[in-house]
């Protein structure tokens, strides 16, 4: 026997509508699939303004970043746009900074650089015997600034010099001398000579007489004949030897020619020797300051030089830049200098912009500095004011900005 369902159970199923049910899963997979669709969407945005920001502001965290896995900004690039970590701007600099800046490393210098005295040339193995000026001297072009240990012997070889061509002097007035004397002599043997053929010509003809008429003997006519050409060719002799002497000008005497050359050459060999006494005098190259001494008296001059000097009177800053903010750069811009030493800002504008691209010099004290950096050198001039506060820091490091904004200066 069946038993009759229970009254609370429903004896009819209840059917949802199947579509209506899909078209609400449709609705909700498009709503999902567009909600990611969206996101890629801002994801590019909000990565580059990401690391917009953080190349701008670059926070406490990002730096830490940095040093801990030893990367540069921008080190993967040619031509990196953040700021090297090496260069660390001043608060007061950095405040003011604009976006079209150019900052970079820079050394103060005076102007034409530093200059290397070193010792002549020729000086040899000579040794530094004193040294004239102190650091921090002003002294003129050509000044003696130091002697070396080489002056007595320098001295000693002008001496012989002298004494060489004293003698030179004292021959070609004994060659002059001789010659006058020798012009003479050969005048009176011509005289002679002739004197003795006459004589003899007179004697062969009153022999030839003799001997015509049977007098003399032929071997008598034979020795006057010989007689006589022995008179003939002395008196050629004669006339040669005064024709050496027949000049009007003594000094075109070939005795005295070579006497007046021997002269000439002991007179060049005295000049040369005085000039090389002024090896022993060390002459300031420039009009300057004495800005370091890197000898003393009894040391040979080191290869460094013995002393450096520079034209404070005008200071200089050398700056690097990045090559590819490099044409932003053109003569006559201001530039701003800045340092921890000096305690203020040094102003100047652009010289010139150098014209080779090389590895950057300038490095700072971070251990994360980009040290292959492709750098090119502008030379800044600093106004008057700047200039002599600058005169004291020659190759001081500071931080150079540019402002680009301005326009090259005419020229």
């Amino acid at each position: 026997m069946t038993q009759s369902p229970a009254p609370d159970l429903p004896t009819e199923l209840v059917r949802h509508d199947d579509a209506a049910a899909q078209g609400a899963l449709r609705r909700h997979g498009f709503r999902r699939r567009a909600r990611w669709l969206l996101l890629l969407l801002l994801l590019p945005p909000i990565m580059f303004s990401g690391a917009v920001m953080g190349m701008y502001f670059q926070p406490l965290g990002l730096k830490k970043f940095y040093q801990f896995t030893g990367l540069t900004p921008g080190g993967g690039s040619a031509a990196p746009i953040a700021l090297p970590p090496n260069v660390e701007i001043p608060k007061d600099m950095a405040e003011t900074m604009q976006v079209t800046d150019v900052v970079g490393l820079a050394r103060l210098m005076p102007k034409g650089d530093i200059v290397t005295v070193a010792p002549p040339y020729g000086a040899g193995d000579a040794r530094i015997a004193e040294i004239l000026v102190r650091e921090g001297q002003h002294v003129e072009k050509g000044t003696v600034i130091a002697r070396l240990d080489n002056a007595q012997q320098l001295q000693g070889t002008v001496l012989s010099a002298e004494a060489s061509m004293a003698v030179r002097e004292a021959t070609l007035v004994q060659t002059r001398a001789t010659v006058l004397n020798s012009g003479d002599e050969a005048r009176a043997a011509l005289a002679q000579a002739e004197a003795a053929s006459v004589a003899a010509t007179a004697d062969l003809a009153r022999v030839k007489e003799l001997h015509d008429r049977g007098v003399a003997t032929q071997a008598a006519l034979d020795a006057v004949v010989a007689t006589e050409r022995q008179s003939a060719l002395a008196v050629e002799k004669a006339r040669a030897t005064l024709a050496r002497f027949s000049a009007a000008d003594i000094n075109s005497q070939p005795d005295v020619i070579v006497a007046k050359r021997n002269l000439d050459a002991a007179r060049a060999d005295l000049e040369r020797a005085q000039a090389d006494v002024l090896r022993a005098d060390v002459l300031a190259p420039i009009t300057g300051v004495v800005l370091e001494i890197n000898a003393r008296p009894g040391e040979k001059p080191p290869a460094t030089g013995i002393m450096q000097m520079g034209d404070t009177s005008q200071m200089m800053a050398e700056a690097e830049i990045y090559q590819d903010r490099v044409a932003a750069i053109a003569p006559g811009q201001a530039v701003e200098l800045a340092s921890v030493a000096l305690g203020q800002t040094l102003r100047g504008r652009v010289q010139e912009v150098g014209l080779i691209v090389g590895r950057q010099g300038l490095i700072g004290d971070d251990t994360a500095a980009n040290t292959d950096a492709r750098v090119v050198k502008i030379r800044v001039a600093l106004d008057p004011a700047s200039s002599k506060i600058a005169a004291r820091y020659t190759n001081l490091e500071v931080i150079a900005r540019i402002d680009t904004r301005a326009t090259a200066a005419t020229p």
